[in-house]
């Protein structure tokens, strides 16, 4: 703790000013009762005195101090962050790594090996990593290449389910080109960031309305603004991090549940009466354009939003986000069927030879009756398609191919929008969360833990991430706001003032005394003195 008060006060050029008090002593020299020789003596706290010693030394100190900036410190998920090492000796080999405790207690971490220019930099938006978990000029390589630490649990996905806290991730510089063993090593100075999925004034609602479970997401600021009904895939449960982004970026979403674990409640879900209550919350919501509402599917998700487009006669989604689906699939039917219906074509599924569970074979082949697929020339509203061509869970790819031909022999082809990305896999996430090609997966019927693989290769498949969430946030702009003009600029979780910024600073040492280092409450104060004086 002493090491980072002494360097933020460096980098501010500020003396704590709680430090700068002193307990003046009236000391005499002999006599008690002569009042000429008493002198006033002050006693200052230890740390002060250290920090007078630093400032002392600070002209010739502080050129060998590696100072690591990190911009911003907080900001969503989704906002890219510069990472800057300075002050380094010329063409020093340096180490940064990041490191992140989920949810579950699992350990992440990402590096990157670095030489520091002439001036002693190391900027990662410009320079390349020569080696570690990524190579080349990555910005966000610290963050889309986290993978477990080693000697971690098989299988894991990391996913954020709490999303009131945010994703702390530790940003640290080392010295010299390190692959392992970190935590045994000093590190040169850390930086803690964090990642959230809700900006600033975004509100969380939970949902229990005519039997529908949800956690509905509203922007700040008096709307109304368009909607959005987020529905997940066959991992079940209620997932809500997508939505809160969405809502952070101006639209009204709520993230739905339709397969939980009580296997008897998700059989009784039904196609015509759950999801279209579910899309009617949404866009009788007080705060929403009623005219304006959208759906977005991911995997099974996607089976679930083509054929409400399709077929539904009750609602009318202004257009529609498709994420690794098929239309070979739930026409018309209760989802326990569906599930059954999959269970029956199980014997098309096969293993990997790391025995790793490939599904995308019981889409195959696409069927040429329409009574087992959507009819794609009933769509009658936008639609976004998003594939990753390596995708080992659904047949996407071929799926597409043949949406692509029937909407064309209808029609409709003009209402279609297809991004298609080489290598990347089933997973498509929202920007800069880490790839897995292959994770821990519960069957939601039969409850059983088998390893799926997604499919997709860690480079190529950040790409896919980073590039169709911003033309999918694009897609929605388009055809859900009345105008551009009409587009809310919602506050960025990183646009601070300079004294919010020193609340946010206060923020990081006070949660770094408590949660880390549990300092009696004394030096948590003065710990809270420093920062509020940087």
């Amino acid at each position: 703790m002493m090491t980072h008060i002494v360097n933020l006060s460096i980098r501010s050029g500020t003396f704590p000013k709680h430090l700068k008090t002193a307990w003046v002593l009236p000391l005499h020299k002999s006599s008690k009762t002569n009042v000429g020789i008493y002198r006033p003596v002050s006693i200052l706290r230890t740390y002060s005195f250290c920090l007078v010693f630093f400032y002392r030394c600070s002209s010739t100190m502080v050129g060998t101090f590696p100072l690591l900036s990190v911009q911003p410190t907080r900001g969503l998920v989704d906002e890219k962050i510069q990472v800057v090492v300075r002050n380094l000796p010329s063409a020093l080999s340096v180490t940064l790594h990041s490191l992140h405790r989920s949810e579950d207690k699992d350990l992440w971490e990402a590096f990157g090996h670095y030489t520091s220019d002439g001036q002693g930099t190391v900027t990662v938006a410009k320079d390349a990593s020569l080696g570690g978990t990524y190579e080349g000029a990555e910005p966000m390589g610290l963050l889309w290449s986290m993978q477990p630490v080693p000697g971690s649990r098989t299988g894991l996905r990391l996913r954020k389910m709490d999303v009131l806290t945010p994703m702390v991730v530790h940003i640290s510089v080392y010295s010299g080109h390190i692959t392992e063993g970190f935590s045994k090593q000093s590190p040169l100075a850390t930086v803690v960031t964090e990642r959230w999925y809700m900006a600033p004034g975004v509100c969380r609602i939970d949902i229990r309305e005519h039997g529908v479970r949800g956690t509905l997401f509203l922007p700040p600021g008096p709307g109304p603004f368009p909607g959005v009904l987020d529905m997940w895939g066959g991992g079940g449960g209620l997932v809500e991090y997508r939505s809160g982004l969405l809502a952070s970026h101006g639209f009204v979403s709520m993230a739905l549940e339709y397969l939980s674990h009580d296997k008897n409640r998700t059989s009784d879900i039904n196609f015509k009466t759950y999801f279209e209550k579910a899309f009617r919350i949404v866009q009788e919501h007080p705060m929403v354009m009623k005219d304006r509402v959208a759906l977005f599917g991911l995997s099974l998700g996607t089976s679930v939003t083509l054929n409400l487009a399709a077929y539904s006669k009750d609602i009318s989604p202004r257009c529609c986000v498709c994420i690794s689906g098929s239309h070979v699939n739930l026409v018309n039917k209760a989802i326990g069927k569906v599930f059954r219906n999959m269970k029956k074509d199980g014997y098309k599924t096969r293993f990997d030879e790391e025995g790793r569970v490939v599904c995308r074979d019981i889409f195959l082949p696409i069927p040429t009756d329409l009574g087992e697929k959507v009819d794609m020339g009933r769509i009658k509203c936008p639609l976004m398609l998003v594939v990753g061509e390596d995708d080992q869970n659904w047949a996407t790819v071929e799926s597409a191919k043949d949406m692509t031909q029937m909407m064309h022999a209808a029609g409709n082809e003009h209402l279609l929008t297809i991004l298609q990305y080489p290598d990347a896999g089933h997973l498509i996430e929202p920007p800069y969360t880490p790839h897995f090609r292959a994770s821990n997966f519960i069957m939601p019927q039969t409850r059983q833990k088998l390893i799926m693989l997604w499919g997709g290769y860690t480079k190529p498949h950040a790409v896919a991430q980073e590039d169709c969430w911003e033309k999918i946030l694009s897609f929605l702009r388009q055809h859900l706001y009345p105008s551009p003009d009409s587009t809310p600029t919602l506050r960025q979780s990183c646009d601070v003032t300079p004294k919010e910024h020193q609340g946010l600073i206060l923020a990081d040492v006070y949660r770094g005394v408590l949660d880390v280092l549990h300092l009696p409450q004394d030096i948590v104060e003065l710990t809270k003195a420093c920062t509020y004086s940087a």
